[in-house]
């Protein structure tokens, strides 16, 4: 796939018949992957406004998760500190807690999943680093265990590139023709 250099946000989408995760609620689940700074957050919003969706950052749920002061909260907060990735059941269950009590059945996923065992745990059944090591650390996890994610769903077919270096409403024009066919009805 070559060095990246801009981090493209990428898009996969999974229909998702969750029965053990969310009881017999059927939903649309699109995973929203990029390098840090790539947009993500920004074209989620404009999604969300354009075509209904539910936007689910990992990263928004796993710090209200600290804040909490829970105990999977502290253990949250020294993984990101040291760069780690979350364990996957830990972000599966509050994502799944998330999905279950929004009434919606098409959902954004932004964060998630950041490495296979991440998509294959999903399958199967923030900003405490805003300093610039982090970021380091982060992109660098980006680079070696999202890739794969990435290239695993690229290999089915699901992926859909978008060049997030170009002007954010440009990005948009691109992930708005990725979208259209989940156009709200007028």
């Amino acid at each position: 796939m070559g060095t990246v250099v801009d981090a493209p946000a990428v898009v996969t989408e999974k229909e998702v018949v969750a029965e053990n995760m969310l009881g017999d609620k059927k939903v649309t689940v699109v995973f929203v992957l990029g390098g840090p700074g790539s947009g993500k957050g920004t074209q989620c919003s404009n999604i969300v406004e354009h075509f209904g969706f539910t936007h689910l950052s990992a990263g928004d749920l796993l710090r209200a998760e600290i804040k909490s002061g829970s105990e999977n909260g502290t253990m949250i907060e020294n993984m990101i500190k040291e760069g780690k990735i979350v364990p996957s059941e830990v972000t599966i269950k509050l994502l799944q807690q998330a999905m279950i009590k929004n009434e919606n059945d098409k959902f954004l996923i932004d964060g998630f999943p950041r490495n296979e065992e991440n998509r294959a745990a999903f399958e199967n059944v923030g900003r405490v680093d805003d300093n610039i090591e982090t970021i380091r650390k982060r992109f660098k996890v980006f680079v070696e265990s999202s890739l794969p994610v990435i290239e695993y769903y690229d290999a089915k077919d699901k992926v859909k590139k978008i060049d997030a270096a170009k002007p954010i409403p440009e990005v948009f024009e691109d992930v708005k023709a990725i979208f259209a066919p989940y156009a709200k009805a007028t």
